[in-house]
Order: structure tokens, then C-alpha cells, then sequence
């Protein structure tokens, strides 16, 4: 973690405003002094996100994410620290003290790994439109790709060489060390020499661009059906597979209001020639709950448009639940003409992609379509199992109106009487409740057994954690009490983050440096700080002395003294009360 001066943080946290930097991710209401709403970095349904404008920080009750606008922006863009203020910095027209990024050497790595990975796009571009390159320009062409496309995403072709791509980037200053770490090179060992050897050859190569419009990766198809079809970069510094979405870069940017979902990205690019900017793909992953996260902030509804065999469908099932799970609305198309979008604008062209999208249905008819074609409606058997697998349906559905106005239909279509579906989709919905009634049940049962497992640890262990944790929380709190800690011995600490956190904060005090939050924030990684701030919230209403601190410091030490009888009888009883407080 780059080290910025104090005077440079307090600064930038007085500038920033918190609020202003979180409330494009999720919605935020004012609650007294704090405020609140669903955290963007877990699925939940109740507000537990709360952001604290007085101390420039904030933190989530359900999944314990904590920190300043800059573990914000680290955690919801995915950058480093350094990265993270830097873009505060450009926010907020704050000079940035270059020098401090360049001592951090993680911040030079990725910078360095972005321009190779510039670099390598240049260069596969550059073969594509060169003679030797031919091949791969008469493949795009041959599969109805413009010059204009092939350029607007910077589609290339890597030679059918093993060192090509290696070669150029080392006559370019990069090693071939870094070209291997940005998965662009593999090597070998033989006979105790490595050998390095280009990772894409004889591939048209189509670059990864994230959001800030950097190239992050690539993917390379072969040209003919040989296996393996596709072969994407494996994650890096600088690109999770699970994480980035291709095509975001351009489609943010479409006014539509909503996003395409597709499958692959040359399905994304077709749709993109064809007029249908809005469109995204996933990058050779299913989807993933970073993702889904991901789109919904740069729309209000996604279209899901999955190829149409059965792989795809299971797909489809996939990201229903994931959109749903975080609240974003959703259709899904049913294709026709053609296994996948860019086979329909091949056989039909853009007309017909966008009446199939304008007939898309939302995810409740599209499983209910889905369930109708599992069953023969021309015979008795077959309408009462789709009539049962309909109600089953409806039965997860939370909105009252939707499942009236799908029993009304269900009872046209079927000849059912709609009271009677309504009753079996309560019958269901209440069966259901019983059985997570009986799953809760268990999972408390087996919950106690663990705590009654627990419990024949030592009185004496249980209070010197907490008497830990309280030191922690009281000299963050009330740095002037340094003085005391020389009575302690780090090595007193059973709880190595405790520990950690304890011999920070002593060093922070004693360099005379801040320990308020946003600047502890600075100076421990993201899972210390998040333990730090969790105590801190679940103790703020307590009261913290110089006694008791003296309290717990005894507390402490006399499990380290040997010779020491029961630990409790050396707890006076305003100390024994204090910790029947927090049971």
C-alpha cells in the first residue's frame, strides 16, 4: 500500500464527498446523521450499508465491507489503493503526488501490464492489416465484419509463430517475465533452461477493454472448428475472468436504458455492427454475481439473449436468479432463425433481432414457457402436470399482482377455476415456508451443538478475547492512553489480527500519526481494517476509561503468567459486571 502523507489524506477525505461517491453505485437515504442503503457488494434485501459523512466512512452490518471513498472505489472498480486515489484525485481536481505512486511497486506492476497489454493490441491489429495477416482479415470478413467494426474494436491476429508477440514486446522494453505474468507468453523448462513461447498463434485476436477504456486481456478463436475454439487470457493483475464484462466500454455509453446480454463476444460485436450498441457478453465464464452487479449500475433493464440450445437455457436459469437476486429487471428472448444472435442477423438481418427483442418476455413467462413445452396439453396428465409446475412457478413469485394476474391466465388457458390455482399456489407457498421452517430449525439445532462444543473452552480464554478486543477499541478511541501499553506484551495476544491491529495502532500512536478511521484505514489491509471497524460498531455506545483499560490489560497478563491462579479472581466486580454487559 502506497504511503501518502497525512496533510494529503485529510485533504482529499474533507473534499470527497463520501455520499457523492457511493450514491451512483446504490441508492442512499438519510437516517439522523448516517446514511443508508443496500450494499452494492453483497445481495441482500433490508438496507444494512450505512455511511458515516462525519467520519468519511462507511460500513455494511451484513457483509462487514468497510472503509473511505477509496477501499469504495477499490472494492466496487476493482483498482488498488493507489489507483483508487488517483481517481479521487482526477474526481476532484486534487493534485495527486505522482512520487508516491511511483514507489508502489503493485501500482507499476499493473501500469506496466496495461501498456503491454496496449502494446500487444497494437501489434495484433497491425499483423491483421499486413499481408502476412490475410488470413485472419479473410476470416472477419467471411463471418460479415466490416473494415469499420474491425477497427472501432480493435480486432487483430496473432501469427502462426511461436515468438513473434515476444519478440515485438521485448524490442519495446518489456520483459519476457512480464509478458508470461500478463498470460500472453507460457514457458517451459528443460533440461534446467526456460524457455518462453507466445500463448495465442494463428488466432484472430479480439482485446478486452474495461470501462476505463484500458485493455485488460484477450480472446483468441482458432479459424476453423478445431479445439479448443476460443482460448481466453487467464486472470492477471490487472482482469478477473469473474469480473469483467466485454462490450461495457461501448454500451454504457447507448442511452438505452437497458443492456443486451449475449453469450460470446463476436455475438456482441455483431449486434453492435447491426445497430444494437447496448450490447454485452460475458468473458468465457457463466455469470457471476460481480458481474450482474456490475451491468446493473450502468442500467435499469437487462435483456438476457442466451444461445438457444440447452447449454444456453441452463444459462438463462442462471443469470434469472442472479438479476433477480439483486432487484435489477430483466426479459429474456427466445430466439429463432438461429442457434445464436449473430446467426439471426446473418439469416434475417437486424430487423428480425429487433422484433424478437421487442417480444421478449419477462423471466416469469419465460419459465412459464419454458414449463408449458416440458408437457403434451392435448391429453388430461399432461395440463395437470404443467398446471402443477405452473403454481410451483408463481409460488416464487413475491409480487401479489404479477401471481393474480398469471392465475387469471393460467385459468383462461387451462379451464381451471382461478380461486382453486390461487389456493394450490398458497398450498405451495406455505409447504414451502415449513420446509425452510424445518431447515432453520436444524441449522439452529446444529448451531447450539457447536456452541455447547464451544462452550468447554475456558471462562478465563473467552474474557481475555474480549478484554483484546477492548484494548484494541480504547486506544483507537483514546490514543493520549499510550502510556499504559507499555504493561503489555504483544505476544499476550491470542488473536494474531488483534495482535496486528494492537502493534499498528502503538506504532501509529507513538510517530505521532493519526488513528481516526478513514486514516486507520490507510494503514492496515482491507481484512484488518474491516475487523477494526466492525468492534468499533458493535462497541460505540460504550463507555471507555483509563480503568478499564488497566482492567483488561490485567486481564491480559495474567493469562501469560504461569504461576497465576484463576483468572477471574483477579477481576474486580465492576470488571466481571462490564463483561456480563457484553454477554
Amino acid at each position: 500500500m502506497a504511503r501518502f502523507s497525512e496533510d494529503f489524506l485529510e485533504n482529499l477525505f474533507q473534499i470527497c464527498d463520501i455520499e457523492q461517491v457511493i450514491s451512483p453505485y446504490t441508492e442512499l437515504r438519510r437516517r439522523g446523521k448516517h446514511l443508508v442503503g443496500l450494499c452494492p457488494f453483497h445481495n441482500e434485501r433490508t438496507p444494512s450499508f450505512v455511511v458515516y459523512p462525519e467520519t468519511h466512512s462507511f460500513y455494511c452490518f451484513g457483509c462487514g465491507a468497510a472503509g473511505t471513498a477509496i477501499q469504495f472505489l477499490q472494492r466496487a472498480e476493482n483498482l488498488d489503493f493507489s489507483d483508487a486515489v488517483k481517481t479521487l484525485c482526477d474526481r476532484y481536481d486534487i493534485p495527486f503526488p505522482a512520487e508516491q505512486y511511483a514507489d508502489n511497486s503493485l501500482s507499476v506492476k499493473k501500469k506496466r501490464m496495461l501498456e503491454l497489454n496496449r502494446e500487444a493490441a497494437k501489434f495484433f491489429h497491425s499483423f491483421l492489416l499486413s499481408p502476412e495477416g490475410k488470413a485472419g482479415l479473410d476470416y472477419y470478413i467471411s463471418r460479415g465484419y466490416s473494415k469499420a467494426t474491425i477497427n472501432h474494436f480493435g480486432m487483430g491476429f496473432a501469427p502462426d509463430s511461436w515468438r513473434s508477440l515476444l519478440n515485438h514486446l521485448k524490442s519495446k522494453g518489456f520483459s519476457y517475465e512480464e509478458v508470461f505474468e500478463a498470460n500472453l507468453a507460457k514457458r517451459s523448462e528443460k533440461n534446467g533452461k526456460v524457455n518462453f513461447y507466445d500463448n495465442f498463434r494463428n488466432r484472430v485476436m479480439v482485446p478486452i477493454i474495461d470501462v476505463r477504456g484500458r485493455v485488460i486481456a484477450f480472446g483468441g478463436r482458432v479459424l476453423d472448428d478445431s479445439k479448443p475454439k476460443y482460448v481466453n487470457t487467464s486472470d492477471t493483475l490487472v482482469f478477473k475472468k469473474g469480473e469483467g464484462v466485454f462490450g461495457l466500454n461501448f454500451a454504457k455509453n447507448s442511452n438505452e436504458g437497458s443492456l443486451i446480454l449475449v453469450e460470446g463476444y463476436m455475438d456482441a460485436i455483431s449486434l453492435h455492427q447491426a445497430g444494437f450498441t447496448n450490447a454485452i457478453a460475458c468473458l468465457g465464464t457463466a455469470l457471476t454475481d460481480d458481474m450482474a452487479r456490475l451491468i446493473s449500475r450502468y442500467c435499469d433493464e437487462v435483456i438476457i439473449a442466451y444461445d438457444a440450445d440447452e447449454a444456453g437455457q441452463r444459462a438463462t436459469q442462471r443469470a434469472i436468479g442472479i438479476f433477480s437476486s439483486i432487484g435489477i429487471k430483466m426479459k429474456v428472448v427466445r430466439l429463432s432463425g438461429g442457434k445464436d444472435p449473430d446467426e439471426i442477423l446473418k439469416n434475417y438481418g437486424a430487423a428480425r433481432f429487433r422484433a424478437i427483442i421487442e417480444g421478449a418476455s419477462n423471466d416469469i413467462e419465460f419459465e412459464l414457457v419454458r414449463q408449458k413445452e416440458r408437457f403434451d396439453l392435448s391429453i388430461e396428465d399432461g395440463r395437470l402436470k404443467y398446471l402443477t409446475a405452473a403454481c410451483e412457478v408463481l409460488a416464487g413469485v413475491n409480487d401479489s399482482l404479477a401471481i393474480d394476474i398469471y392465475a387469471g391466465k393460467l385459468s383462461e388457458e387451462l379451464g381451471v377455476d382461478k380461486v382453486t390455482i390461487k389456493r394450490r399456489i398458497d398450498s405451495i407457498r406455505n409447504s414451502n415456508r415449513s420446509n425452510q421452517s424445518r431447515k432453520k430449525v436444524k441449522k439452529e439445532f446444529n448451531d447450539a451443538v457447536k456452541n455447547v462444543q464451544k462452550s468447554f473452552s475456558s471462562e478465563s480464554t473467552t474474557k481475555s478475547l474480549k478484554a483484546q478486543e477492548r484494548i484494541v477499541v480504547t486506544l483507537q478511541g483514546n490514543p493520549d492512553f499510550i502510556d499504559l501499553v507499555d504493561e503489555i506484551d504483544p505476544e499476550s495476544f491470542t488473536d494474531n489480527a488483534l495482535k496486528r491491529i494492537f502493534e499498528t495502532l502503538v506504532s501509529c500512536i507513538k510517530e505521532g500519526k493519526r488513528v481516526e478511521e478513514s486514516f486507520l484505514s490507510t494503514e492496515l489491509d482491507r481484512e484488518l481494517f474491516e475487523k477494526v471497524m466492525r468492534l468499533l460498531k458493535r462497541d460505540e455506545a460504550l463507555p471507555a476509561s483509563r480503568e478499564e483499560l488497566i482492567e483488561c490489560i490485567e486481564v491480559l497478563n495474567s493469562e501469560k503468567r504461569e504461576d497465576a491462579p484463576d483468572a477471574a479472581s483477579m477481576t474486580n466486580d465492576e470488571f466481571l459486571a462490564f463483561f456480563k454487559k457484553q454477554d
